[in-house]
Parts: C-alpha cells; structure tokens; sequence
C-alpha cells in the first residue's frame, strides 16, 4: 500500500512546550514522524513536521484527516501561531524536494504575462501547486508555489520571460529557508532614499551637473567608486556645515520605506543600512527609521567648513560586504539568513554575499547578479518576497491604529 505524507508547518513566538503539544495531538493518529525540523530565530519559532500513513485519509482512535487537521488547528490557535498543512505522496518525492515560490508582481499585471510565466514553468517539467494574490494596489502580486523544478533554471527561464511582459519575477526555495530571513542590509542613496546626498550638496556648492555625471558613471561600474567618490568630495571643499541641516530636510524616502521598515521589526527582524554617502545625513535616518545597524562614509568639517576630504576608510563595493557580515555576526544571524537590497555596482558585493540579494530599480550589472529584481516604484514591495501580504500589512497597522499606507 503506497505512502502518503502530510507536512504540518507551525510559525510563531517560541515558547516552552509547542513541540511537546503539537506531538500530543499526533499521537492520537495512526501516523509515523518522516521528518522534523525546528529553527529558532530571536525568539520567533519555525516548526516543520512530516508524517506518514498509508492508504488512504489516516482514521483510529482520533477520528480522520480532518479531525486531525482540527486538533493541529487549535493547538496553533491557542498558542497565537499561524499553522500550513502541505499533502503529498511518496511518489511525488522528487517534486517535494524541489519547492519554490515563485513571485511575479506588475503594475498592472496582465494576462498574457500570467501566460507567458505558466508557460515557462510547465515547459520546466513543474508544477504550479498552488496560486495566492499577496497584493492588489499599489501594485499587483501573485504568489505560486511550484514543485518538481531547478531552481537556477527556472530563474533563467522566468527571467528571460519576465523582460518579454515587462513583469518582475522572484525565484526561491520554499520553506524555512525563507521563513528563516531575519536581517535586512539596504543601501540608502537611490535606494531607501530617492536622491544621491552627494548630489544634493553639489546643487549647494554650484557642481551639482560635474557630480552627477561622475555619480552616473560609478553607479553603472565604469568607474572606481573609491576613486570617482574622493574626486567628487574634493568639489563640496568650502561649503558650510549648515548644508547638512539643509540637505537633511531634501532627503525624500522612496514611497513605501517606512511601511517596509515598520512591518520588519514587528516581524523581529533587524535591520541595517549601508552607504556610500555620508553619516552626517545617515544619522538622521536611523534616528527617524528606528535602524538597528548603520555604516556610511564621514565628510571632514574643519572650521565649520568642508575640507573636501573624506575621513577614514571609505565605504565602497567591498567595505558594504564587509559591513553585511559584521551586522549579521553582531545580530547573531548567519549570512544565508540576510537580504540585501541596492541599486547599483557598488552594492554587487554585497548583493551576491546575502542569502537573498534584491535589485531594486536598479542598473543593469546589478540586475544581472542578484537573485530577484524589483522595478515598481514601491519599496514595500519587497515584502511580498519575504510572503507578507499587503492584508498582512494593512492589518497590522490597523491593531496600531496607524490606518493605510499604500506608499508610505
């Protein structure tokens, strides 16, 4: 008689006794533990559970498969934890190990490109197990959860398909290698910002058109950042410290960054800021944001002025690396469980280095390396990667009374 498997996925607050409670109910089915796995990250608990049976829906002295899924449903209630039921069959074993989310957003999202992407992943030999919508406005997200496919190929598939619809499309395995994200590290100028700072103090110092051709360039990897960053600090040389305060009330977020910040940390995830500008202007923010970690470039004032000079090691392509993992080892996080968010070359490093590497409106060569891009104006967007609905969001804020925030 064939096997079958059902996974029982709990997630929420650790606390002493959910696993013993969760096997209480078990062992009142006819059913064997096939497998078992448990992570624990500050304090948030995931729990996964395969067992087995044979034949058809397991009965005995507790009841059916539904009577089981009831029990298993009110533990997790009582315990304030979100609960998932996965079914499934030894003969599909290969499809099992093979589960991905698939996430296409669109602004708007058409049909064809729903076609085209279902295509692509039947051409695959997978499976579109099943279909969630995690947005709707501003913008419009579909989540698929597919079985039986090759990561790295189906992300080049999709990839290639995603630039015919004019769609973005995000590729990663499922399970609690995704729940298990718990350190965000995100670039700041053209990314949580919607400006470059050093251009902001080039328009004060009269340079702004020789600065932003240099900025261009560097962002686009034609040039050194080190470099192309201490030749357009050397044109600011004279302008007053007051520009910082100036600049400071300039600095406009990129639609969506507090809701995005906001909804992580209720979540306990940790959250850092990495930057090739300045710390005058850094600070600021993770005042403002409530941002956990910061590293950024610090300009020379002697005198009340600006020296044109920068002070001490810069923050370029490898120093934002470098400052991924230092956050994620002061946080206590391995580096598979971080994502990375940029815009440009200067955040490669960084990008490649994270377990999940986000491009966000980002120059080409960034696109090219990262595991998923994102080119709708909204940086709440990426939520809809780490599986939080929109509904999620607007619910929390909510219980806080902080009403909607479709692009705050």
């Amino acid at each position: 008689m064939k096997q079958r498997t059902l996974l029982i996925t709990l997630t929420g607050p650790d606390r002493p006794g959910v696993t013993s409670r969760l096997f209480t109910v078990l062992a009142s089915f006819p059913v064997t533990v096939a497998d078992v796995e448990q992570v624990v990250i500050r304090g948030r608990l995931v729990l996964g559970v395969l067992v087995a049976y044979a034949g058809g829906p397991p009965t005995g002295t507790g009841g059916t498969l539904g009577a089981m899924w009831a029990a298993v449903e009110r533990v997790a209630e009582d315990l304030g934890m979100e609960v998932e039921l996965t079914t499934g069959s030894d003969l599909k074993e290969k499809r099992r190990r093979g589960r991905l989310h698939v996430t296409v957003l669109g602004n708007p999202l058409q049909p064809a490109a729903l076609a085209g992407i279902a295509g692509r992943i039947a051409a695959a030999g997978a499976n579109i197990d099943r279909i969630e919508r995690l947005a709707h406005l501003p913008i419009t997200c579909i989540e698929l959860a597919i079985s039986g496919a090759d990561p790295a190929a189906l992300r080049t598939a999709l990839t290639a398909e995603a630039v015919l619809q004019q769609v973005d499309v995000a590729v990663q395995r499922s399970g609690l290698h995704r729940r298990a994200k718990r350190l965000i590290v995100m670039d700041v100028d053209s990314t949580l910002i919607q400006a470059e700072v050093i251009e902001l103090l080039a328009a004060h110092a009269g340079c702004m058109d020789e600065v932003e051709k240099i900025t261009t360039a560097a962002m686009r990897g034609e040039l050194d950042f080190a470099a192309s960053l201490r030749e357009r600090v050397a044109l600011l040389e004279g302008l007053p410290e007051q520009v910082f305060e100036r600049v400071r009330k300039e600095v406009v977020l990129t639609p969506g960054a507090r809701t995005l910040v906001r909804t992580l940390k209720r979540l306990d995830y940790r959250f850092a800021i990495v930057s090739g500008g300045f710390t005058q202007i850094t600070d600021s923010l993770v005042t403002d944001l409530g941002i956990d970690y910061s590293a950024a470039n610090t300009l020379e004032v002697v005198d009340g002025k600006l020296t044109g000079r920068v002070v001490g090691e810069i923050v370029d392509r490898p120093g934002k690396a470098r400052a991924l993992e230092r956050f994620a080892q002061q946080a206590g996080i391995p580096i598979s469980q971080t994502v990375a968010i940029g815009d440009g070359a200067n955040d490669l490093d960084m990008i490649t280095a994270a377990g999940l590497g986000i491009a966000f409106n980002a120059k080409p060569v960034l696109r090219q390396a990262a595991d998923a891009a994102v080119n709708v104006p909204y940086l709440d967007a990426i939520l809809y990667l780490l599986g939080i609905s929109r509904e999620e969001v607007e619910a929390a804020d909510a219980e806080d009374d902080l009403g909607p925030h479709p692009t705050g």
